[in-house]
């Protein structure tokens, strides 16, 4: 029996249809609360991600009371970087997990682009975080607030659509008082000094997010490490966060200062929330001249992967059933479509994951930085050319002329 065998019978939803609706195709991650699944929307023929919450909040109706209202206040945002919610399901005892039918992104996340590219120069990181403050903006100017926003929340499709999900599922879990070591480990490195001091949270706990993602874009690492996910969130109740500049050369003055007020200690000191970050990042890239850019999705996610083994099931050839030539093999049974999980999957090499240093999509971020000052060294060189030139021309004029009546 192959692995996938075993993990297909292990998982009792592929091949399910929810509520006999969202038909479970393939896993595409897993959590410590949930698990993401691509799925079809039968009655629509409309493919979907189904977001399956953990069979430990079936029944427990604080976190289905808060889950429902969550999944319809997102459902009434509209915006280009936020992923769409289209239902919500499940949670009673005995009955389906709760889950949610969303947007399916057919790319993969932040999180596996930083993986296989490393840091990004300026205007790649400006063209990331442009949706998302848009996205998170309108979903402040509603009265919602992410409290989770990380790399693995902010999804890339592969016609360059940058958009963030997983909106109030933090606050539900929290609400509903169980605890998930996994939620605490992946969002350690981007909670604000009073969501590790308090636990309250408003859009400016977004805001400081968005700056540590910020610095993470522009240096490939986060600003703060520690041997544990607690040490890590209490670093910055004490600590500032650096400047980007000082983990990478290259990065402007502009995006320092940017990063400094967006993770300020004192969120009365931050911008008030994603809008106004937002128009700070335009003046930014107005004031760099910062250039366009098609943010690429990651080649080796776990969306495409999990779509490859989705679409990997063989169809055999009903005539070829029934009427096999003289002589031919007997076609191979009909199997199932073969899925696997995240870690059954086989990926390339893992030094294929490693960060590049100072390197994004293979071009070193040097020359990113030094464009404009090689520009300007040129343009010297032809200068002091030209003067040169233009002396030697000079005294071959002058001792022509002191010597015309010699040589006449």
């Amino acid at each position: 029996m192959t692995s996938m065998d075993t993990y297909q019978r292990a998982d009792p939803l592929i091949g399910a249809a929810l509520e006999g609706r969202y038909r479970v195709d393939a896993v595409i991650a897993t959590g410590g609360m949930s698990t993401v699944y691509r799925g079809l929307d039968t009655r629509l023929d409309r493919p979907v991600a189904l977001k399956v919450m953990d069979s430990r909040y079936c029944g427990d109706i604080q976190f289905l009371t808060r889950f429902q209202r969550e999944a319809k206040a997102v459902a009434r945002l509209k915006g280009d970087g936020l992923v769409a919610v289209y239902d919500q399901g499940g949670g009673a005892p005995g009955d389906e997990p709760p889950f949610l039918v969303m947007e399916l992104i057919d790319g993969g996340t932040l999180r596996e682009l930083l993986r296989e590219r490393g840091p990004m120069p300026p205007h790649a990181v400006a063209a990331v975080l442009r949706p998302i403050c848009h996205g998170l903006g309108v979903a402040h100017a509603a009265g919602l607030v992410h409290r989770d926003v990380k790399p693995e929340n902010v999804l890339i499709s592969d016609d360059g659509e940058v958009k963030i999900a997983d909106f109030g599922l933090v606050r539900a879990v929290a609400e509903a008082g169980i605890t998930s070591t996994s939620v605490i480990l992946g969002t350690a490195a981007y909670l604000s000094p009073e969501q590790v001091g308090t636990g309250e949270s408003d859009p400016r706990s977004d805001v400081y997010a968005v700056g540590i993602l910020a610095y993470e874009l522009l240096t490939g690492r986060t600003p703060f490490t520690g041997d544990s996910a607690l040490s890590v969130a209490y670093q910055r109740m004490d600590n500032d966060v650096p400047p980007p500049s000082s983990a990478i050369a290259g990065v402007p003055a502009q995006f320092d200062a940017l990063v400094r007020r967006a993770t300020d200690r004192d969120p009365a000191v931050r911008f008030a929330d994603a809008a106004e970050l937002g128009d700070a990042l335009e003046e930014v890239i107005a004031e760099l001249g910062l250039p366009a850019f098609r943010v690429p999705a990651p080649s080796q996610s776990a969306q495409h992967r999990a779509a490859t083994a989705f679409h990997s099931r063989v169809q055999p050839d009903p005539s070829t059933d029934r009427h096999p030539p003289a002589g031919a093999r007997a076609p191979d049974p009909r199997r199932d479509t073969r899925v696997f999980s995240p870690a059954e999957l086989p990926l390339p090499d893992e030094r294929e994951y490693q960060p590049l240093t100072g390197q994004f999509a293979g071009i070193d971020l040097e020359q990113f930085h030094w464009a404009r000052q090689r520009s300007k060294r040129v343009l010297a060189a032809w200068v002091v050319t030209v003067l040169i030139l233009a002396g030697l021309l000079a005294v071959g004029a002058w001792t022509l002329g002191n010597n015309l009546a010699t040589l006449i």
